[in-house]
């Protein structure tokens, strides 16, 4: 039997309560399985280990993650704690650190929830956001230089390398190739970024003659968040650079229902680290402790960590349940206009993961 091993970081505020749920739903599912199993190691990395170290995560923390098969991560962010040192301190640093460069975000209007799109089906909300991972606006390359007096002067510059693009685009493609629609946009602000993002949108061409198949167009950033208001069947995968992607990723939970229930994943496509799976929704301080964060983002990271692990049917069971329970009213959380607790939801999805007929159901989808 194939045993995964896997690292937890729950980071901080509600990601201390979601991703033991997500532990629980993934033991769950192994439990019925007699071809793998998962071996767990928990990390205590996050704001708490800052006010006792003084860092959000030890230097060679790294090193106990390399040998992982993949990485389960909460959130990073402490109201006490500047947001740039939480970000940098811990998640930045595992993504570029094992140059997850491929951020993946799927989304869609699941069974039962009400999305704030009315005139949208869920067949016209079906879009996967590729995130350009490890460079761009992220890239950490600027300074500051006379602080405290007028003259102080603060840059943040948006490195983008050939490389980098090339490969961040070139995954798009091929994603893009891989769904039914064949269908990519190509999101760019090159008429005001005149130099990175014209580069960006020179390598678009030159990589979309490798996919003949692949439909593609181009929008800018801008005009993206009108088209997925009042356009959203036009879309179905979008790549688009750190920034961007990170915005555009966030709008598109929220039209498909909720932050609660987007999932993440940070790969590095040619295997060489670990990669990371999360939900988007962050630390929610203001809910930590209370029983009510919406644990689905959590389970839908998990069916993409057994994707990436080749546990397809697994993905699929585990998929199937959290529809089947999105699909129940009475098991929405707050963020869904209902009452249902964290450990209700994950109950009632390990319920179904024991369940013969899920399986079942999983297996006709």
């Amino acid at each position: 039997m194939k045993t995964y091993r896997i690292a937890t970081i729950p980071g901080d505020g509600i990601g201390k309560e979601v991703v033991p749920a997500g532990q629980r739903v993934l033991e769950a599912i192994a439990a019925r399985s007699d071809a793998f199993g998962f071996e767990f190691e928990s990390f205590d990395w996050g704001g708490d280990y800052y006010r006792e170290h003084g860092v959000m995560m030890p230097a060679d923390g790294l090193d106990a993650l390399r040998d992982k098969d993949a990485i389960l991560f909460g959130s990073a962010g402490d109201p006490h704690i500047p947001d740039h040192v939480t970000l940098w301190g811990l998640r930045l640093k595992i993504c570029q650190g094992f140059d997850q460069y491929a951020n993946v975000r799927p989304t869609r209007i699941l069974p039962g929830i009400d999305a704030p799109l009315k005139r949208c089906t869920p067949q016209d909300l079906d879009w996967v956001i590729v995130r350009e991972n490890s460079e761009g606006e992220y890239a950490g390359v600027g300074g500051r230089a006379h602080q405290g007096h007028p003259i102080e002067v603060a840059t943040d510059v948006s490195m983008m390398t050939r490389a980098g693009v090339e490969r961040i685009l070139r995954f798009a493609f091929r994603l893009a190739q891989s769904r039914p629609r064949k269908l990519l946009t190509v999101i760019t602000k090159s008429n005001a970024q005149r130099h990175a993002m014209v580069m960006w949108d020179e390598i678009a061409l030159q990589i979309s003659k490798e996919f003949p198949d692949v439909h593609w167009d181009k929008e800018l950033v801008d005009a993206a968040t009108a088209r997925m208001v009042n356009r959203p069947a036009t879309l179905d995968t979008i790549v688009a650079t750190n920034l961007h992607a990170d915005i555009l990723s966030d709008l598109a939970a929220a039209l498909a229902g909720s932050l609660g229930i987007a999932p993440t994943a940070n790969l590095d496509p040619e295997r060489r680290y670990p990669s990371m799976f999360e939900p988007i929704h962050g630390s929610a301080f203001d809910i930590m402790g209370k029983g009510l964060a919406n644990p689905v983002g959590t389970f839908w990271s998990a069916v993409m960590m057994l994707d990436h692990l080749g546990e397809h049917d697994a993905a699929r069971r585990l998929m199937a349940a959290i529809e089947r329970v999105t699909a129940d009213a009475s098991l929405h959380t707050g963020d869904l206009g209902g009452n249902a607790t964290t450990v209700q939801v994950t109950d009632a999805v390990c319920a179904l993961l024991a369940s013969p007929a899920n399986v079942a159901t999983a297996q006709a989808a």
